[in-house]
């Protein structure tokens, strides 16, 4: 059976997905910029976009980064079709009130809205503003109920609520989802408490990216846990260098960890201000990538066909989403609609034949 499959691009909310030194790609994460990104990527045939979400940047507080909430209303007001998803670290907002926000989204955007729960691993955003940053399994902990009021409310329901960290009385929202039953609920991380977390709240486990039998065991794991509703579907970030040839792909990639190595200072100061717990850099200082979340590390770097084919061979295991990131973004965001997708659309064709 051919699974659903969709593109996604992530949202230029922190300036960059890859070096911030790339001579014809600056960091620009100003409303303008992201705005003109994301239409971009609609009217190319990109399906889904993630805003990601900090306070202040991890490569510095100097350094300037888009509201994700504020910009996730905005877009979709201005856009038509495309999937928007806005993450959120539930310490920074009280469920109700994120809730009530995820709503109007969800009804400016006529159904295209959804969150992503990211239980937060950079200290300094959390500490140096008095909210605190608790243990890994705290936050998860504390996490769990958040989406769990979070989603009743989202529902439409009236709710009461009585936990560790919460206490809501007879809460109710409206208007509800007037297109749904509710928003999207996505959800990343690797550790034994995300995973659970996954698989009892999420729509969609979130992956970083990572080779295609890594991610077959984290699929595997997840899928079989015990859930209520619908089976639990998956998404990958990855960050794609696609060319006419694998060999100019990695001559691409080769320029572009030449150019990362002015990055290696910022990358240091934000690894010793993460969440030593946190299962992403323990994963991603396996090996060098380019990129976030994974990066080059899915290895979708190679000519149109090898890039096509490895996007069908993680489609085969289960991946449905693809959360791509590019640099420079708008010439490669332009590049991998008009060669990757069609031939990705052609296996599909061929498989189901």
């Amino acid at each position: 059976m051919t699974l659903p499959l969709r593109f996604g691009v992530w949202a230029l909310t922190h300036g960059s997905w890859a070096s911030r030194h790339h001579p014809t790609d600056p960091p620009d994460a100003s409303w303008k910029r992201v705005r003109a990104q994301i239409l971009q990527a609609e009217a190319l045939g990109y399906e889904s976009t993630l805003l990601a979400q900090h306070i202040i940047h991890p490569s510095g507080d100097d350094q300037d980064l888009l509201e994700t909430w504020t910009g996730a209303a905005a877009l979709a007001a201005l856009t038509g079709r495309i999937e928007l998803i806005a993450a959120i670290k539930p310490l920074l907002v009280h469920p109700v009130v994120l809730a009530k926000m995820a709503l109007q989204i969800e009804n400016i955007s006529e159904g295209r809205f959804g969150i992503n729960l990211v239980n937060a691993w950079y200290r300094p955003e959390l500490e140096r503003s008095g909210i605190g940053f608790p243990d890994h399994d705290d936050r998860y902990a504390y996490g769990r109920e958040w989406v769990e009021i979070f989603e009743r409310l989202t529902s439409g329901h009236r709710v009461d609520f009585h936990g560790q960290h919460f206490n809501v009385d007879a809460y109710q929202l409206r208007p509800r989802d007037q297109f749904r039953p509710r928003p999207a609920i996505y959800l990343g991380g690797e550790s034994e408490a995300a995973r659970m977390l996954a698989a009892h709240a999420a729509d969609v486990y979130f992956m970083n990216g990572q080779p295609l039998e890594d991610i077959r065991v984290l699929v595997q794991d997840v899928a079989r846990r015990p859930r209520v509703g619908p089976p639990i579907r998956f998404g990958m970030s990855a960050f794609v260098i696609a060319r006419d040839t694998d060999a100019e792909a990695e001559a691409e990639l080769t320029k572009l960890f030449s150019i990362a190595e002015q990055d290696k200072p910022t990358r240091a100061r934000l690894v010793a201000n993460a969440d030593p717990e946190a299962q992403m850099f323990k994963t991603a200082a396996k090996e060098a990538r380019v990129g976030t979340n994974g990066g080059t590390s899915a290895r979708l770097v190679g000519s149109y066909d090898t890039v096509a084919r490895r996007i069908v061979e993680f489609n085969a295991i289960g991946v449905e989403l693809f959360m791509l990131q590019f640099q420079p973004v708008d010439e490669n965001m332009t590049r991998f609609a008009e060669h990757v997708i069609p031939r990705v659309r052609r296996l599909q064709a061929k498989a189901a034949a």
